[in-house]
């Protein structure tokens, strides 16, 4: 006789799967099965991708919005991957995910640097998550096999990362800071860049203040001790993005660096109206680049 499973009651609706800007990474070793030690700041944006999850029938997948067609197959797709990894946590604890009508909104460049398939499969992680908080841990550990990327994702939180991305701190304080996201339409393959790295035995970050951030100037004057270290090769394989990066620091932008492998670089401002302001004076003369002007998401947590 089959099992009887508890079916789980989602948040059904729209879900954000916001943007994961990092504002320093350092390459710090390189493991025996070639995975990359991380030593990385990590943000995320008041924007994103969407996903609409309603439930269904049977199973249905689709993508809009202006970078539906980068996409590949839907049957590679991380949000499938993650629903698939889903149920089998569930299963394991005798509970059922349904049926799902998913729509995602594709809003972020693909392969950009800014986690938008991590960021995808996290949000539909984290409806499971939120349905049956039992379940996070267990959810964490499967989200490391879709990506390093997807714990982080699904822990949406601003933090230091380390290891391959499994690993994070949170920040103590982040505050809504401006946030300038531009991508020159380059998309950068990933393990293009690592191929390309000179070292990967470079230093750790700087220690976190144990306050966090009071303000964008104070988070400024930290980045400026750190880098990313993609950035070089990353502009060896896409010379557009260091344009991008001279273009955001005519802004007077507090500091302008690639994200992750790229080819997004970001700006950060002490206000999101700086952030707008500085896109309306890039749009002007580049209107076949991306630009998004929006905010870090505000932290404050236990010290």
């Amino acid at each position: 006789m089959p099992q009887t499973r508890e079916r789980l009651r989602l948040a059904y609706g729209g879900v954000l799967a916001p943007a994961k800007v990092n504002l320093a990474l350092h390459v710090t070793g390189r493991r025996p099965n070639g995975y990359h030690d991380l030593d990385s700041l990590v943000v995320f944006a008041a924007d994103g991708d969407g996903l609409m999850v309603e439930p269904a029938g049977e199973d249905r997948f689709e993508t809009s919005g202006p970078f539906a067609a980068h996409l590949g197959g839907t049957g590679d797709n991380l949000v499938l991957k993650a629903l698939s990894a889903a149920r089998e946590v569930a299963a394991a604890s005798g509970l059922e995910v349904g049926p799902l009508a998913i729509t995602l909104d594709k809003r972020l460049p693909v392969a950009s640097g800014i986690g938008g398939g991590s960021a995808d499969a996290a949000a539909l992680l984290g409806l499971v998550a939120e349905a049956a908080p039992e379940l996070r841990s267990a959810l964490r550990r499967e989200a490391l096999k879709l990506g390093a990327d997807v714990p982080m994702c699904l822990d949406g939180c601003a933090a230091r990362v380390t290891g391959i991305g499994e690993i994070g701190e949170p920040l103590t304080r982040l505050p809504a800071c401006g946030l300038l996201l531009v991508n020159p339409g380059v998309a950068v393959a990933t393990p293009d860049v690592f191929r390309a790295l000179q070292r990967t035995d470079n230093p750790l970050l700087p220690p976190l203040p144990p306050q966090g951030f009071a303000s964008a100037d104070a988070l400024a004057g930290w980045l400026r001790t750190t880098r990313n270290d993609l950035e070089v090769p990353a502009r060896g394989l896409a010379p557009a993005i260091a344009e991008v990066q001279t273009a955001i620091d005519r802004t007077g932008a507090l500091v302008a660096r690639m994200s992750g492998s790229g080819a997004t670089v970001y700006g950060l401002y002490s206000t999101p109206d700086d952030a707008r302001s500085a896109a309306a004076e890039i749009q002007a003369g580049r209107d076949d680049w991306w630009i998004l002007p929006t905010h870090m998401r505000p932290q404050e947590t236990a010290a």
